[in-house]
């Protein structure tokens, strides 16, 4: 072998032992050659999937970059449970300086799924970028076209793409080559449209780095969407004596009724407060009061007698069948049953006897009972799980078990966060391997730490702060956290009014405050819920409390809905209409599609919901303006991002037709919009985008 021919051999082997040192090298680091870090959604670091629901737009995001000044590309790789990639989707950069890339991915099935981001060098981008800038400073000017035309020629080899895509390829490929043309012309071509179409396609990518992959968990839609109702059973049809002022309760029979008026405003979830037998020892009166005369039937949460526990029901409700009735008709008309999960006793409770090292004992001996102080529950003892926290949790999941067998696939959780996050994590667990289909609401107001962690833990659902966020600066806020800061693991139920909770806003705001409130909760969150009464204004406080005067949580309602209805005294029209707009408008079933835009005015609030169809790329938008003053009449000015609502350039003068979905009106928008909103008559705005004729 001479010299000469050695040198190249030898220059060959160096090369590949080069490339395999690198290998070796990349093999050791925990980077990337892309590196892709801070990757959202990640809850306890993938332990914990991220929430889902099927056709919901799932927020993802991550920090990637690289080192010099070289283009990168980002995409989103949906993976279904056998780790077949079934979306890929190009993020876009968020800009202001940062390396910070988002997109939305839609897994369409209930059941395991997990996500990865991929990095690579935008080869085409890139070498656009130099071409531009260098031909215009008449610098390396054949070298960047003959770049280009290598580029793309290779390029339009690849059998993936499309026929018509590797034809404008080859063609882009030849006019970059060919001499003959102008340089502006060469690179015209290599920049054309077609051309950036189809490298948008299919891109042309190199250096390639994949993230690990994230779990997301797709439950069913009821565990994201959804329209809540509550009522007490023994309310509806309650009848109260002329004479002797004696109480008939309702039962599940006379409830079953009061089922048609609640599907015919849209509702689809109806909840019921605990329906067991109820304690007679500490019993409270009328206004939690601690004395309660003969009639008074006490507090559903105070749970368990001499008639039962959580696995009874009260004998003046009706029997287990009366209740498999009461759920039947309930699907009959598109209702779904959700039953409060009370975890606590009455003084009588069979547990108090039978099973004392349940709760917890002073020193004295006593039991000790309920307290949230200044707050006292002397009819309710809480449970300790540390005692025996095998017995008691198997003795709880025996009860959720017993329900779900009498078609109760929703349960409305009291109090989640007085028990240890462990029995969460483990009892919902177990239900869900059994029954995945089941949905837990936690109702927990609480600190936020607490809330989030119920969530992270397996609930799918929670009551939230929107009960107390009144004016537009808390309810700006609160809406972008719920939405783009804890969307992944914290799905808000936005209750507009509970039993327990009456606040100072609709107490003193007028129906004015009701029609508000109602706006912002069912078009702010897929989830949303009414305590009845609330279509009838209810709204006189307990003196000192902010709770029902003449609570239901201690005595009967007797409310006359038909009447009200009649007389033009009623918010049911209202709420149905929300309800409505709700079901055909496929951007309010999202929650992490919001966007808050700005106002003129300190009392007008402005928010969007925009969603394109991963299925169809159809687009759905609708934007809400709300005067949250019950008082006054407010104005001013609504300024629209319409990057956010796709609108960029939608129509050459800047406008676009909205139709008004509360009043059937039409009117021409841009992204300055005066606005004037009576309280008293016209409090809102629900705005539908319209994109055809």
């Amino acid at each position: 072998m001479t010299t000469e021919q050695a040198a190249p051999q030898g220059r060959a082997l160096a090369a590949a032992k080069k490339k395999a040192i690198t290998s070796s090298v990349l093999s050791e680091t925990t980077v990337g050659r892309i590196p892709i870090v801070e990757v959202s959604p990640v809850i306890e670091n993938g332990t914990v999937p991220a929430k889902a629901i099927p056709g919901s737009e799932l927020e993802v995001a991550a920090t990637v970059f690289r080192e010099g000044h070289d283009l990168l590309g980002v995409e989103a790789v949906l993976l279904d449970a056998k780790g077949k990639e079934r979306q890929r989707v190009r993020l876009s950069p968020l800009g202001n300086g940062t390396d910070r890339w988002q997109g939305r991915l839609s897994p369409d099935k209930v059941g395991q799924w997990s996500f990865a981001i991929e990095g690579w060098s935008d080869c085409y981008a890139t070498w656009q970028h130099n071409a531009e800038v260098k031909i215009a400073a008449e610098v390396d000017v054949e070298l960047m076209l003959a770049e280009g035309a290598a580029l793309l020629g290779k390029a339009a080899g690849d059998g993936a793409r499309s026929v018509r895509d590797q034809r404008s390829l080859r063609e882009a490929t030849a006019a970059l080559a060919n001499p003959e043309l102008g340089v502006l012309a060469r690179l015209g071509a290599g920049t054309s449209a077609e051309v950036r179409a189809a490298v948008a396609r299919n891109p042309i990518r190199d250096l390639v780095t994949r993230s690990a992959k994230y779990p997301i968990e797709v439950e069913r839609e009821a565990a994201g969407r959804g329209s809540w109702y509550e009522f007490f059973p023994r309310s509806e049809g309650a009848s109260r004596h002329p004479e002797t002022g004696e109480w008939t309760s309702g039962n599940f029979r006379t409830a079953a009724h009061s089922l048609d008026r609640v599907a015919a405003m849209g509702f689809d979830v109806i909840y019921l407060p605990p329906i067991h037998p109820i304690g007679e020892v500490n019993r409270k009166g009328p206004n939690n009061t601690l004395v309660a005369g003969p009639q008074d039937p006490g507090s559903p949460w105070a749970i368990g007698s001499k008639q039962g526990g959580h696995d009874a029901i009260h004998p003046e409700l009706g029997s287990f069948a009366d209740f498999d009735a009461f759920v039947g008709r309930a699907k009959e008309l598109g209702l779904e049953v959700a039953l409060d999960l009370a975890l606590q006793a009455a003084p009588d409770h069979p547990w108090a006897s039978e099973h004392q090292e349940w709760f917890t004992t002073r020193l004295d001996g006593t039991i000790a009972y309920a307290e949230n102080p200044p707050k006292k529950y002397q009819d309710i003892y809480p449970l300790n799980f540390d005692n025996d926290p095998d017995g008691l949790s198997k003795e709880v999941l025996r009860i959720v078990l017993l329900w779900i067998s009498h078609g109760v696939k929703i349960f409305r959780v009291d109090n989640p966060h007085t028990k240890p996050l462990w029995f969460w994590q483990w009892l919902i667990g177990k239900v869900r391997k059994k029954h995945p289909e089941t949905v837990f609401l936690a109702e927990a107001f609480t600190v936020p730490a607490m809330m989030h962690a119920l969530g992270r833990a397996g609930f799918q659902q929670s009551y939230s702060y929107f009960t107390w966020r009144n004016n537009k600066a808390e309810i700006e806020e609160y809406f972008h956290q719920v939405s783009h800061e804890t969307a992944a693991f914290y799905r808000p139920n936005f209750f507009v009014n509970t039993p327990d909770i009456l606040t100072e806003y609709l107490q003193y705001g007028g129906p004015a405050a009701f029609k508000i409130r109602a706006v912002l909760a069912a078009m702010g969150s897929p989830l949303w819920g009414v305590y009845a009464g609330y279509e009838l204004f209810e709204h006189v406080a307990r003196p000192g409390a902010e709770e029902y005067i003449d609570n239901e949580k201690y005595e009967y309602k007797d409310r006359d809905f038909e009447a009200a209805e009649k007389s033009g005294r009623s918010l049911a029209p209202f709420l149905t209409k929300l309800n409505q707009i709700r079901r055909e408008h496929p951007a309010l079933g999202e929650l992490s599609n919001l966007t808050v835009h700005a106002t003129s005015d300190p009392a007008t609030v402005a928010f969007s919901k925009h969603k394109t169809s991963a299925a169809t790329g159809e687009k759905d938008t609708v934007i809400v303006i709300v005067n949250v003053d019950p008082h006054s009449v407010r104005e001013g000015v609504v300024y629209l991002d319409l990057s956010a609502l796709e609108l960029d350039g939608f129509n050459p003068d800047g406008t676009f037709t909205v139709d008004e979905l509360l009043t059937g009106q039409r009117w021409q928008w841009n992204n300055e919009n005066y606005v004037r909103l009576d309280a008293h008559l016209e409090p809102a705005h629900i705005l539908h985008v319209r994109r055809s004729a």
